[in-house]
């Protein structure tokens, strides 16, 4: 039997995120046509019993819990599958530590119109963040401008995390043949959109600071996600 149409699925990854994720549901719940799915590779503060609860009352709200595996790379494609075949006509990948303001959804979904992908964008007229240091926001820059470069997109925020894609854009990928296993699943999916012939678009947007809870984002991770760009380039 068909799953039921759903006008906008919200994608959350998530890892620890107990002290957030309730809030951030209940904004994301409160758009038009919205459904949620948080995908939780079983964290120790309880991020997922919190999402079971929710989910219990709510029928727009779905978890899925993964035992035994973790990675933001691979739970991101779980998600994304999760949502094809609920039936999702357009798809929201955010991070669920309110570093991503709902409020920015709206006009995200007005450029899907247009667009297969739309990149909420820092780095576009209208866009920045705040709570970070000058380091780290140049950093983010430097790091766009390599990526840009070597991929050949003309994409300004390369590592923005938050996007909405259409359905189709999703559907002329091979999320299976999806290897990164990090942050970097972001500039891979990038690139595989842009080789399918999928057409973007970038919408300003403020980067927050998390409201809770620790990053798990480590230099190590970002120098790995940097050094993948490069296998991005090449492999076919």
């Amino acid at each position: 039997m068909d799953q039921p149409a759903i006008p906008v699925m919200a994608m959350l990854p998530t890892w620890n995120e107990a002290g957030n994720i309730r809030s951030l549901i209940e904004a994301l719940l409160a758009l038009d046509g919205m459904h949620v799915v948080v995908v939780d590779d079983d964290s120790p503060d309880g991020t997922w019993r919190i999402v079971a609860d929710i989910a219990e009352r709510d029928r727009r709200v779905h978890l899925v819990h993964r035992r035994g595996v973790r990675g933001r790379g691979s739970a991101g494609v779980a998600g994304f599958r999760y949502a094809l075949h609920a039936g999702a006509a357009l798809i929201v990948e955010m991070d669920a530590d309110w570093s991503h303001h709902p409020r920015h959804i709206p006009a995200m979904l007005e450029a899907a119109r247009h667009a297969d992908v739309v990149i909420g964008s820092r780095l576009v007229p209208g866009g920045g963040e705040s709570g970070r240091s000058a380091i780290r926001m140049a950093i983010t820059r430097l790091a766009n401008l390599y990526i840009r470069l070597v991929l050949g997109v003309s994409v300004r925020d390369c590592t923005s995390g938050f996007r909405v894609f259409r359905r189709e854009a999703l559907e002329r990928i091979n999320l299976a043949a999806m290897r990164s296993n990090g942050p970097a699943i972001v500039q891979e999916v990038l690139v595989a959109c842009r080789r399918a012939g999928c057409t973007f678009a970038e919408v300003p947007i403020w980067f927050e600071q998390r409201r809770a809870g620790k990053s798990s984002l480590t230099f190590k991770i970002l120098l790995n996600g940097l050094i993948s760009v490069l296998r991005f380039r090449f492999q076919r």
